[in-house]
């Protein structure tokens, strides 16, 4: 899952998994498999359904956990509501809050916290900024390691979040749904293989802000599978949208809750699907971004 593909969706990764958090990877050549493989020439068929509902099983549990969270929240819920009801679609000077083809001029952070993006402004831009980059670290590998989940989750959320997710998070990537996905115990993937879980946000929206509080809407593309010669799961894309509850603390935002749901999804192209050695390939050697609105 990556989290993110998942996730439906998972983090640290390898440096060159997006920056935040994973897996150690090993690369080997395969061989041709033909138009009958796998990752055969053909349009790639729906053969990886199977870890698509496992790693479903995880976001229902997160989006279970995430709504739990949303109690005691109310008088932060309300702000941010109230004033999203006043003008949900404009800012102060009647701007719109989403510019989808307009970037806002902000420079990316230069700061990181456990491998993640840090000290976003304390506005809307900012808000949606360090979504957009939480998105990418909960959607990565490091999700799968419970070491490296385990500073993602005190890294992005507030403390209060972070203590109620952990125990939680440990049962939904249990050793069962780990080897369901084709990997091991510790998340990782089997030798000769890359296990892969990926986010790219598409686009971000503010739903409600409220100075201290914020909602934010992250719609995102995921990658998720392994790719390897022998793998059942080969790396399939899905794409999500995931609204974050977000917090001014600490001099940052931090997520209090978030819940996910499909799509929306364009129409699929009719691509070649790459071959197992291509997608591993691309994976160790393309890094990913810092995102900024």
């Amino acid at each position: 899952m990556s989290l993110g593909d998942n996730q439906n969706n998972g983090d640290s990764a390898h440096p060159d998994d997006g920056g935040y958090g994973g897996t150690g990877q090993t690369r080997t050549r395969y061989h041709d498999q033909g138009n009958g493989g796998v990752y055969g020439g053909a349009r790639r068929t729906k053969s990886s359904k199977g870890t698509v509902t496992a790693v479903g099983v995880v976001v229902l549990l997160i989006a279970a956990i995430a709504f739990a969270n949303r109690g005691g929240d109310d008088s932060s819920k309300s702000t941010s509501s109230s004033t999203a009801g006043s003008g949900s679609n404009s800012d102060s000077a009647g701007r719109p809050d989403t510019a989808p083809t307009t970037a806002s001029g902000e420079q990316p952070v230069t700061t990181k916290a456990a491998a993640v993006p840090s000290g976003f402004a304390h506005n809307r831009q900012g808000v949606q900024s360090a979504a957009a980059n939480y998105a990418v670290s909960l959607g990565s590998t490091g999700m799968f390691r419970k070491d490296s989940r385990d500073k993602l989750v005190d890294t992005l959320f507030t403390a209060e979040a972070a203590a109620k997710l952990k125990t939680p998070l440990d049962k939904a990537y249990s050793a069962s749904l780990l080897a369901r996905l084709g990997l091991d115990a510790n998340g990782n993937a089997p030798a000769g293989s890359t296990f892969v879980s990926r986010v790219t946000p598409v686009g971000t929206k503010t739903v409600a802000y409220g100075g201290a509080t914020a909602t934010v809407d992250v719609w995102y593309v995921g990658l998720s599978g392994i790719a390897g010669e022998n793998s059942t799961s080969p790396v399939t894309s899905s794409w999500n949208t995931r609204t974050y509850d977000m917090r001014w603390s600490g001099d940052d935002w931090k997520i209090v809750s978030y819940s996910e749901k499909a799509g929306p999804n364009p129409v699929p192209g009719d691509d070649k699907a790459a071959t197992s050695d291509e997608i591993s390939k691309a994976i160790n050697e393309y890094g990913g971004f810092t995102y900024a609105r």
